[in-house]
């Protein structure tokens, strides 16, 4: 009997924080602060504490899950094992379409950097394309290009920074209270909502579980730690673009960290503020095509999605064709997508994911516990009330997509019925 090609553990701790911070880093800093300044002016300070409380507490979830269930497709698996197939399917597709939204407007902000004029989408094809050549040909791959991202990334968040730093611009009420609170609780929330976005790529560790040595071990503690790094470079240059520009500067920006070397006089560090944005979006964009594709592979494997998806390349160890699928998919949204849009879209499926993700946790016995109830009974809750606050448009779009995948299983279970009853 011959027995599938699976997916190779080929990945250490400090690989897997790498995928992890080269998934979030770049994303909000590069794509989110400007709509979320535009929802609640300096109050997206506030937002992005609560966006970062909800990702702690989903987190904790995360990881205590992939201590027991190291496999590849997160959350899919962990509702699938602990509530049942519909809770899982949920999940799963929440999962697999918002984040197809993710790298829609990962390789969009990457084009607005990189292309000159009238170029943006193609070369955002483009970059799907290459980069989804880069995981076909392993994970191995992945984890060394990105750890290249990360630093390019890093390095230019520093420049940024110490621009802002040396203006010596403040605008004096960005950190008063009376600013904080002046886009009200919802504005407050619909901000950490978009903001949430950002922190979502700890995600990537977790659905990369059948690829990680020591899986218990590594996943928990990768999350953590790329989690809290993620935290404090947000929390540095949220404060230094709102002093620099202001709210009312920082919503109308398309740029903000360029604008912010400009307003400081370093107009030398525009150029590296422009690569380290082009480097960030490349990265974000590389973790989500690994991430999309562990999950699909997951679905496949159980027939929530076609089971010719669930193909693990029998030399590379990659799920080959759900990526050469993902690949295509995403080029054929870049032809009509819209930013602001796709971020909206996408948080809402991944609040979604986590939901679940908070409601399996909570159902863990004490052997296998990490984390106290009260965090993941929080974190549900967040999630909900976040997805309430988002944009109109990016929630209508979730619930119809969402409405389709719940349509398409109860097809395929309705045809697999039929078969065994015939």
């Amino acid at each position: 009997m011959t027995t599938a090609p699976s997916l190779a553990r080929r990945l250490g701790l400090t690989d897997a924080i790498v995928i992890g911070l080269g998934s979030m880093i770049g994303a909000g800093v590069f794509a989110a602060f400007t709509p979320a300044a535009q929802a609640a002016g300096n109050g997206l300070l506030v937002g992005l504490v609560v966006a970062a409380f909800v990702a702690f507490c989903n987190a904790t979830s995360s990881a205590q899950l992939a201590a027991v269930y190291p496999m590849s497709g997160g959350t899919y698996i962990y509702g699938r094992e602990r509530l049942g197939e519909w809770w899982g399917f949920v999940a799963g597709w929440s999962f697999v379409v918002g984040k197809t939204a993710s790298c829609a407007a990962m390789a969009l902000v990457f084009a607005a950097y990189a292309a000159p004029a009238g170029w943006e989408r193609p070369v955002a094809i483009a970059a799907v394309l290459a980069l989804a050549a880069v995981n076909y040909f392993g994970v191995t791959r992945t984890a060394t290009l990105t750890r290249v991202i990360v630093v390019v990334v890093l390095l230019a968040l520093a420049v940024v920074t110490a621009a802002g730093a040396s203006a010596g611009v403040v605008v004096a009420d960005a950190f008063a209270p009376s600013g904080l609170l002046a886009g009200g609780v919802y504005g407050m929330l619909q901000s950490a909502g978009i903001l949430f976005f950002a922190f979502a790529g700890y995600a990537r560790i977790a659905t990369m579980g059948e690829e990680v040595r020591e899986p218990a071990r590594t996943i928990p503690r990768a999350i953590t730690i790329a989690l809290a790094i993620t935290v404090v470079v947000y929390a540095m240059i949220a404060a230094v673009t709102l002093a620099t520009l202001g709210a009312e500067g920082l919503a109308g920006s398309d740029a903000p960290l360029a604008d912010v070397a400009a307003v400081s006089g370093w107009s030398w560090a525009q150029p590296v503020v422009r690569i380290g944005a082009a480097t960030a979006s490349l990265g974000a964009l590389l973790g989500l095509i690994a991430g999309i594709g562990r999950t699909s592979l997951a679905m496949a494997r159980e027939g929530d999605l076609p089971r010719w998806l669930a193909a693990v390349h029998p030399r590379f160890h990659v799920p080959h064709r759900a990526e050469i699928a993902l690949a295509v998919i995403v080029s054929t949204i870049l032809l009509v997508a819209d930013l602001r849009g796709a971020i909206a879209f996408s948080s809402f499926g991944v609040l979604l994911y986590y939901f679940v993700a908070n409601v399996a946790a909570f159902t863990q016995p004490s052997e296998h516990r990490r984390y106290p109830r009260a965090l993941q009974v929080v974190g549900a809750i967040s999630c909900v009330a976040l997805v309430v606050t988002l944009p109109p448009q990016g929630v209508v779009r979730g619930v119809a997509v969402l409405v389709a995948g719940v349509a398409y299983r109860l097809f395929r279970q309705a045809i697999g019925n039929r078969r065994v009853s015939g």
